[in-house]
């Protein structure tokens, strides 16, 4: 059982991190808040049944599992070519950071939630493994496949210029 102060804690402790993660992912900076303040709700409604030793592996699968809803919510209502995710499409830029969000976004769900998790966050797989609820070979194989895609993209003489 989470008592406030633990929750509270949680929320000074990991709302940062959680929210990066969320933007990461989303895109969208509203989205991105929308999964924190879900993700931090829940926890509160569910604190009885949460362990307070996993309150971070809880609130990074929530926002997982959110943004996959969200995101297969948003696929079926719209087509690609609607939601900017058309793989022709290219912009030049100059910008490294910018072109590795590019591809980031370009990535399927569960692959761009591994990498962000495991490259950006520094989780470890089995760690990934608990949020996402993909065995490690799993999570292996997705973090392989997103880094073979963004060498891919980046390597791509026409998005740099």
């Amino acid at each position: 059982m989470i008592s406030l102060e633990q929750y509270n804690e949680a929320v000074d402790k990991y709302a940062d991190g959680l929210y990066r993660f969320a933007l990461k992912m989303a895109g969208d900076r509203d989205d991105a808040q929308d999964l924190v303040q879900d993700a931090f709700e829940k926890l509160w409604k569910n604190r009885k049944k949460v362990d307070s030793q996993k309150i971070k592996s809880y609130l990074f699968t929530i926002v997982y599992h959110k943004f996959i809803d969200n995101y297969r919510k948003k696929s079926f209502q719209a087509s690609l070519e609607e939601t900017g995710l058309d793989p022709s499409y290219t912009d030049s830029y100059s910008d490294v950071m910018e072109i590795l969000q590019k591809a980031i976004d370009r990535l399927p769900p569960a692959q761009k939630s591994v990498i962000l998790l495991r490259d950006w966050e520094g989780y470890s797989y089995k760690e990934i493994e608990k949020i996402t609820g993909l065995n490690e070979s799993q999570v292996k194989v997705y973090i392989f496949r997103a880094r073979k895609f963004l060498r891919e993209f980046i390597k791509d003489p026409k998005i740099l210029i």
